[in-house]
């Protein structure tokens, strides 16, 4: 985990915390982004926002509104249902991109954003604390209880 982020507000760009609490069934304390529905926690991988640095824009961790930064994990590869093992904390896979009904700021400055296509989102199916540095391990749904 390279980087996890929350934010109090929707719209807004998440910033990096050193630690963050993830509840079943809502998503991170504090972030608004949370709640009831299938999309509790958001997901991006670094080398995604790799593609919009080479187009010249400096982003980082959060600036996608992302509540995850990973690294070297294929998010893109893992199916709906997939489950992925963050300490204690276990999160579903739900969706694989999104409709971007704005245009965000990051798009309006490089006619590209990879959130849309490559964004991963997930709900909370066990809570726990997750902080930068930690262990992602792909499980497959059977091993996961």
């Amino acid at each position: 985990m390279l980087s996890v982020n929350v934010s109090r507000r929707k719209g807004e760009r998440k910033t990096p915390v050193g630690a963050a609490m993830c509840r079943a069934d809502f998503g991170f304390e504090g972030d608004a982004h949370a709640g009831a529905e299938l999309r509790q926690i958001s997901l991006l991988a670094d080398e995604s926002a790799a593609k919009i640095r080479a187009r010249g824009l400096a982003v980082g961790p959060g600036d996608f509104a992302e509540n995850l930064t990973t690294t070297g994990v294929e998010l893109l590869t893992l199916p709906l249902g997939a489950r992925l093992k963050i300490g204690k904390v276990l999160l579903e896979i739900t969706q694989i991109g999104k409709i971007c009904h704005d245009r965000c700021a990051i798009y309006e400055q490089t006619g590209d954003c990879v959130m849309p296509r490559e964004g991963v989102f997930a709900r909370v199916v066990a809570g726990g604390e997750i902080r930068p540095g930690s262990a992602i391990e792909i499980c497959r749904t059977e091993d996961a209880q």
